[in-house]
């Protein structure tokens, strides 16, 4: 068995790969790392005369019903108390785990992943995500013989009444200009923002109509959300409002819509963002964070802006790192999970939301003259099958094409050909001014990589 957990967190088929035998294991595991640890922000056992407290929260699929039990379970018989918030976005929890002071910070979701799939997440103090050192230290004590506390040492657990009212509080104080006029549809994707998304956007000002609001546990993601935006183009267009938002189903991305429909995706939201912060004095060192996926169009729309792009591996995970190292404020992804360090300890689509939407009120411009500060590149990725990924990667042929197409583009191109992190394939993508260029040489490329 490789590393339980992945770039994410513990994900997989709920009931399968992932039972609740195996989610009370990591439940306890983290009880007993975090109840232990000093030093790394995980808190300590009986701080101020408690017991270690855990926030643990869900996304609407159905197995999270049946994880939850589990996790609240282990924890609790581990000596932690829990407080349960129910159905909320992933940042929701990563936010209230600092709001309350709790030690640790779990949540049910498998993100934008299809409804049998789950995932477990987990939070350190103070919202921050787990450092790998710490995952792999709940991995190896997960399953471990462990002396039961019993009596009074057993674990509380109890509902965060006030847990949704908290949240949209928080996001409601990072508006940078009130809504009011806007008219707005947003796609929950039937997801864990599915009550709190309208009920925020709607005390911002906003006119929201909502869609794919109404979970059932099996409709989560299914043909909605930042996945799947037809339907929202459609809908913003039929109803002729300003423009359109949509979630994953954890609600920890973004993306949008204009009003003619056209899809605004995570390069161009951060491009909008990062001059309005850089407006404000508040991009810190006039530099944003983006990683090799980026498309061209958004380097170059920042350069010519004279904001710096520091540039990192595809992977939230990365983006944060970046911004801890480099004392940054922004940064983010195509995918549409923006990192506002300033405000929250991951990326949180409805604060994203929330700053766009806010500059389009305050500038009075449409979302699509603001998003086409971005004129984005004709891009294409082609994966290719490979016995041996690394040595294929790194072999003269393919170096020798790849520099070739180079050459070719010059400035106005570029070149990006890696590995896959989790298959035998060689990712090859090719930025150029034209369709029929950049399908031209990925394909000269994609051929030199299944020949070495």
């Amino acid at each position: 068995m490789g590393r339980l957990f992945g770039t994410d967190g513990v994900r997989g088929l709920a009931n399968a790969e992932l039972t609740p035998e195996l989610a009370l294991s990591v439940a306890v595991g983290a009880a007993h790392v975090l109840s232990e640890h000093r030093g790394h922000g995980l808190g300590e056992h009986e701080v101020h005369g408690r017991r270690p407290l855990a926030v643990v929260g869900r996304d609407p699929r159905a197995s999270g019903e049946m994880l939850e039990a589990a996790v609240v379970a282990g924890l609790t018989s581990a000596g932690a108390d829990v407080l349960r918030v129910g159905v909320l976005p992933t940042p929701a929890v990563a936010h209230l785990t600092a709001d309350v002071g709790a030690d640790l910070g779990v949540v049910l979701s498998a993100s934008h992943n299809p409804m049998p799939d789950n995932g477990i997440k987990l939070f350190a103090r103070g919202g921050h995500k787990l450092p790998d050192a710490i995952e792999d230290e709940i991995e190896a004590r997960a399953g471990e013989s462990w002396r039961r506390p019993t009596g009074a040492g057993v674990g509380r657990a109890r509902d965060l009444q006030d847990a949704t009212e908290r949240y949209a509080e928080y996001l409601l104080g990072t508006l940078p200009h009130k809504l009011d006029g806007l008219r707005v549809v947003v796609d929950c994707a039937n997801g864990a923002a599915s009550t709190v998304a309208p009920l925020v956007l709607t005390r911002a000002g906003a006119e929201v109509t909502a869609v794919a609001a109404e979970p059932d546990g099996l409709n989560i993601n299914d043909g909605v959300g930042s996945t799947h935006l037809d339907a929202l183009s459609t809908a913003v267009r039929e109803a002729g409002v300003d423009l359109g938002i949509a979630f994953d189903g954890d609600a920890d991305r973004c993306l949008a819509v204009t009003g003619d429909g056209a899809v605004v995706d995570g390069d161009a939201i951060l491009a909008v963002c990062a001059l309005a912060l850089r407006e404000e004095g508040r991009l810190a060192a006039d530099t944003v964070v983006a990683t090799v996926m980026s498309n061209l169009g958004f380097h170059h729309a920042m350069r010519d802006a004279g904001i710096h792009v520091l540039t990192t591996p595809v992977g939230d995970r990365y983006v944060l790192a970046a911004l801890h190292q480099e004392a940054l404020s922004l940064g983010g992804e195509q995918s549409g999970h923006i990192i506002f360090l300033d405000a929250a300890t991951t990326g949180d689509g409805l604060l994203t939301a929330l700053q766009l939407l806010g500059r389009v009120a305050g500038t009075g411009a449409p979302l699509a003259e603001l998003a086409s500060v971005v004129r984005r590149l004709p891009q294409v990725l082609v994966n290719v099958p490979v016995s041996d990924k690394t040595r294929v990667a790194s072999a003269p042929a393919v170096a020798g094409t790849v520099a070739a197409a180079e050459r070719e583009l010059g400035g106005d191109g570029r070149v990006l050909l890696r590995p896959s992190g989790t298959e035998q394939i060689v990712r090859v993508m090719v930025e150029a001014p034209t369709q029929a260029v950049a399908d031209e040489l990925a394909q000269r490329i994609a051929r030199a990589v299944a020949s070495a």
